[in-house]
């Protein structure tokens, strides 16, 4: 890919929950694991997305935002996501593990009390 021309400063803001559930589910007939049999592929691809978005634009600044708790929304209309599946338990189970990648990446972590990352970004 061709990176576009620097005029500045280069920040990227991620939607961490959209990019951990594409990351799941591209490989759910083929999960991912480790020795122990832990599901790891959001971590996997959470990862190579992260690296690949190094290699492409050579950002400045990388943050990753997370919802965080119940949505204002849900107050606003209680229906809000009601008949939404529950997170899978592997990938709830992978949860840390990304955020010890974000970590490991040095990139900021943001989540706002009450808020979807979406509406953050």
């Amino acid at each position: 890919m061709d990176t576009p021309p620097k005029t500045g400063p280069r920040h990227i803001l991620i939607d961490a929950y959209a990019l951990i559930y594409r990351s799941f589910f591209a490989f759910i007939h083929r999960p991912l694991t480790n020795a122990r049999g832990e599901n790891t592929s959001a971590p996997f691809g959470f990862a190579n997305f992260l690296y690949g978005i190094r290699d492409d634009y050579q950002p400045d600044y990388i943050a990753v935002v997370f919802d965080a708790g119940r949505s204002h929304r849900e107050e606003l209309y209680p229906e809000y996501k009601a008949t939404r599946e529950k997170m899978p338990r592997e990938l709830r189970d992978s949860l840390p593990r990304i955020h010890e990648l974000v970590e490991a990446f040095g990139d900021r972590v943001i989540a706002g009390e009450g808020w979807e990352a979406d509406d953050v970004i």
